[in-house]
């Protein structure tokens, strides 16, 4: 069977006057009354839209689409636009205004100024697995392959009018939190469970939820929810790594159903494939965090492909992603595009209208 995906996406609110983000989102939301399911984030910089679960990669295209327009069209009814970026470009966002929920408070009081560069945009990609036991062994496996998911995706050189020299700020301002980056190597299911306690006890969880690494058992479905790359600035850039995750998946959950539980790959040595990843994108060399060896990062994405072929073959995806990939190594990151822009002489207000323009593109 083929297995299911899920997509959260989240936006930036912005003035498309000033080019800031704007603390506007309950605005857009109340606007939005015919997006299915769009919703409030942590800050009143943000809103994520949510599609239903698909199995097929053009009804999941479709879905994003719409919902992009839609939100968009929420937007400019209010005098607002949105934005598919990983963190803001522009505007005084520390510290952020929350959204009104309890539990952002509580956030807020344990983690204090963590909060600060907390409005970040990310693509959440849930993918169906039988149990938490299997989700946390998917995760063992897909850790290797974490860093080029972040050279692909990135999508946040720019950080409140300043070039950041990073392709994803976004990863370097997140992995700055006691639950977050690149999940543990779990040898065993237990170790998992023992892990949890001992943080909870620290006080660095408030609950399940707050468990932040990038490949996690959902903590209310019988999903692995991927949660490493950047908001793509195009859809089609969305599609493209959302089915190499499903095919990251797919291998990862037969090699656990032979007895693989993934390889121990050093947490040290991926904190450095994350900083170069997040760093260099698609413009610099990866780190091979298998081999130990540094290559150039469109040579790396060839080697994830490669790795996860015969699954896309296995669900029907492998020229839909091929074709997805080769345009955006051809084309380059949403990271590569905002620079582009840039260099063109344009200002940073410019980068946001090209953004605005480009996410609903």
């Amino acid at each position: 069977m083929v297995p299911l995906i899920g997509i959260e996406e989240e936006y930036l609110v912005v003035d498309p006057h000033t080019r800031h983000v704007a603390p506007r989102a309950a605005d857009v939301l109340a606007a939005a009354t015919d997006v299915l399911d769009v919703v409030h984030e942590i800050t009143r910089f943000q809103v994520e839209a949510r599609t239903a679960p698909s199995a097929d990669l053009t009804e999941l295209g479709a879905q994003l689409r719409a919902t992009r327009k839609e939100v968009a069209g929420a937007a400019r009814s209010c005098g607002l636009a949105v934005v598919a970026s990983g963190i803001p470009v522009l505007g005084n966002v520390m510290p952020p205004p929350l959204s009104d929920d309890i539990r952002y408070e509580q956030g807020r009081v344990l983690y204090r100024a963590l909060h600060d560069e907390i409005s970040i945009c990310a693509l959440h990609v849930h993918i169906d697995v039988p149990d938490e036991e299997h989700a946390v062994y998917v995760g063992n496996h897909l850790r290797p392959w974490l860093p080029t998911l972040i050279a692909l995706a990135a999508n946040s050189p720019f950080f409140v009018g300043r070039d950041t020299g990073y392709a994803s700020w976004r990863v370097i301002s997140w992995g700055r939190w006691p639950v977050s980056g690149a999940p543990p190597y779990f040898p065993t299911f237990a170790d998992y469970e023992l892990a949890l306690r001992a943080l909870s006890e620290s006080g660095a969880l408030m609950d399940p939820k707050t468990v932040f690494w990038d490949a996690r058992p959902s903590p209310k479905l019988p999903t692995v929810e991927v949660r490493v790359a950047d908001v793509p600035l195009d859809v089609s850039d969305s599609l493209t790594i959302i089915g190499l995750i499903r095919a990251l998946v797919v291998t990862a959950l037969a090699e656990v159903r032979r007895g693989d539980r993934g390889l121990p790959i050093p947490s040290e040595v991926l904190r450095a494939a994350y900083w170069r990843a997040a760093r260099d994108g698609l413009q610099g060399d990866s780190l091979d965090v298998r081999a130990g060896t540094l290559v150039p990062a469109p040579v790396m994405a060839g080697r994830l492909f490669e790795h996860v072929r015969p699954a896309m073959a296995e669900v029907g995806d492998l020229a839909y992603v091929q074709e997805g990939l080769d345009r955006l190594l051809r084309r380059g990151s949403g990271a590569m595009r905002q620079r582009r822009v840039h260099a063109r002489g344009h200002d940073l207000a410019e980068v946001v209208d090209d953004l605005i323009e480009a996410t609903v593109a």
